[in-house]
């Protein structure tokens, strides 16, 4: 029965994907894929890899919350996490180490755990719409779009397990530069120290463009659980709107994406 089912999938996957590698303890969780309507092209062009063993994908998208839909045998992405973890912390420390000769062990790891971190993760993974893919329970589902950065945060870390596993450790490295490490905005957000509304006030008065200005736009959520939205501006112009459980962490949010932004518009340096 598994065979028959592992060929019958198989015609379900997009024209020159490389074969799946059925495993019976993984019928349950390619079904609920399969019901799901996934969309093997477009999130093989989304990671920038070709799985061979999509059975590890379908793991790394599916979270805890879900596991009650299914039966006993289904694991959720929690251990491909531990495992993705582990790797991105690794190809990170080898891409600084290489990059940076000069600094010492200290400011590595500083600006290691800078990219590394929940929030940069989290931001990433709804870059690539991580969560369209995922199997989560309703209420998880809440939780990512009021802003919870851990389960998608989770999933990325998860994603680089499942290439590791299915295609080793210069496939994960490509796509941890491709997805994380390119982008010169990311990199120097690390680079820059962690008080985000400081480095944007130095940066707006050593080009006089006056003082950065934040107001709260929206309030949302019940008395324990508050939710703030805050926009940036340098006179009229908006720069970035973050949000946090406190006005404080909002604007550290909001000051964070308009550095993000100057980052990605500085013209490129040219040597002459």
């Amino acid at each position: 029965m598994f065979k028959a089912l592992g060929k019958l999938f198989r015609w379900f996957l997009p024209r020159g994907s490389r074969t799946f590698r059925f495993e019976p303890d993984s019928e349950t969780l390619v079904s609920a894929f399969r019901e799901r309507k996934f969309d093997f092209a477009h999130f093989e062009q989304l990671i920038g890899y070709h799985p061979k063993n999509w059975a590890l994908f379908f793991e790394s998208l599916l979270h805890r919350s879900y596991l009650q839909y299914l039966g006993p045998r289904v694991k959720s992405n929690e251990r491909l996490e531990f495992l993705g973890d582990a790797i991105l912390n690794s190809l990170v420390a080898e891409y600084l180490y290489r990059l940076y000769p000069s600094l010492e062990e200290g400011d590595l790891t500083k600006i290691r755990s800078r990219l590394v971190n929940r929030k940069a993760l989290a931001l990433r993974a709804k870059e690539l719409r991580l969560s369209d893919y995922m199997l989560l329970s309703s209420s998880a589902l809440q939780s990512v779009d009021s802003g919870s950065d851990s389960i998608l945060a989770d999933a990325f870390e998860a994603i680089i397990g499942a290439i590791y596993l299915d295609g080793g450790l210069s496939a994960a490295r490509e796509f941890v530069s491709g997805a994380l490490l390119k982008s010169s905005g990311i990199l120097n957000s690390a680079l820059t120290d962690d008080n985000y509304k400081s480095a944007l006030l130095e940066y707006s008065q050593g080009r006089s463009l006056g003082v950065p200005r934040y107001t709260v736009v929206k309030e949302d959520g019940p008395d324990h659980d508050r939710r703030f939205t805050v926009e940036v501006f340098l006179g009229t112009e908006s720069l970035g709107v973050g949000t946090g459980r406190s006005k404080k962490d909002a604007e550290q949010a909001a000051a964070a994406q308009g550095l993000d932004r100057i980052n990605d518009t500085q013209p490129a340096t040219t040597e002459t």
